[in-house]
């Protein structure tokens, strides 16, 4: 059956991916980006089933006006499709201030905006699927990414506790939390490296920086396969709540709950001896 979707971040990698391959699959989208005669371009021009329209995520008038645009021209909203995001590198002490923050309002703080402008429909509809692509960095934190795995991390809490709020009112969650793909996370635009720099550090950024950018185009994961899969949750009459994408990323799911049981076990005697001997008064 065909849905409205609208998907942030549709002027390049994934984004683009996702709204090309909806289109392809007969559905109505809604294709937002902070350029959208970029986005248009790229999507092949004007078409019945699109409307391209400017969203920069940081902007929450913008993800209203956006919002207000995809009613207004397909009369609903069906799905949501968080993708717009960025990388900000480096070792904790070499990112910035200013850096952290930027990375934050990008990749938190632009989906809940978008969310926020679209919950209303949703609800007044009383149906709907919000889809946000996290990350493995969102499970597993890494050397040199603590800034972005930290925005990923706070990504997957604010959506696992937004579905208990919005699930009485019909409204689906799913988590996506990709391996590495073939996208432009690593090109420059979306790649930031870090501003400062510590002479303790120099001998790790200068090649961890050279292995990131050499691992560009050298992803496992197709792209197009992946905007074809959440295709698929999409359709779902009760959708995965989270989808772990790539072998890459579910060897890494499943090493990092083994490492969670592990720890649980290990903390059990010390743990469970905390509690008050007399329950207080």
């Amino acid at each position: 059956m065909s849905k409205v979707i609208l998907v942030t971040g549709a002027g390049r990698g994934l984004g683009t991916d996702i709204a090309r391959e909806a289109l392809t699959a007969g559905h109505q989208v809604v294709a937002t980006g902070r350029r959208p005669e970029e986005v248009e371009k790229t999507l092949g021009g004007p078409q019945d089933n699109l409307l391209v329209t400017r969203l920069d995520v940081t902007s929450l008038e913008d993800a209203e006006a956006a919002a207000q645009a995809a009613v207004e021209r397909f009369g609903r909203i069906d799905v949501l499709i968080n993708n717009a995001g960025n990388l900000f590198t480096g070792y904790f002490e070499e990112i910035s201030p200013a850096q952290m923050r930027q990375q934050f309002e990008t990749n938190l703080f632009g989906p809940m905006n978008v969310t926020r402008a679209v919950l209303p429909i949703l609800r007044k509809q009383r149906a709907g699927h919000i889809i946000t692509i996290t990350s493995t960095a969102g499970l597993v934190g890494m050397e040199f990414t603590s800034a972005y795995a930290a925005s990923k991390f706070a990504e997957e809490g604010w959506m696992e506790s937004l579905r208990h709020d919005i699930e009485p009112y019909n409204i689906h969650t799913t988590i996506v939390e990709p391996g590495y793909f073939r996208t432009e996370l690593l090109v420059d635009g979306s790649t930031t490296w870090p501003e400062l720099s510590i002479d303790d550090y120099a001998p790790r950024t200068a090649p961890r920086i050279e292995g990131m950018k050499t691992m560009n185009r050298q992803q496992p994961g197709d792209p197009a396969k992946l905007a074809r899969a959440l295709l698929t949750i999409v359709g779902q009459d009760k959708p995965l709540l989270r989808f772990v994408a790539g072998a890459d990323a579910i060897e890494a799911a499943e090493a990092k709950a083994k490492e969670l049981l592990a720890q649980a076990k290990a903390s059990r005697e010390l743990g469970d001896s905390l509690a008050y001997d007399v329950a207080p008064a």
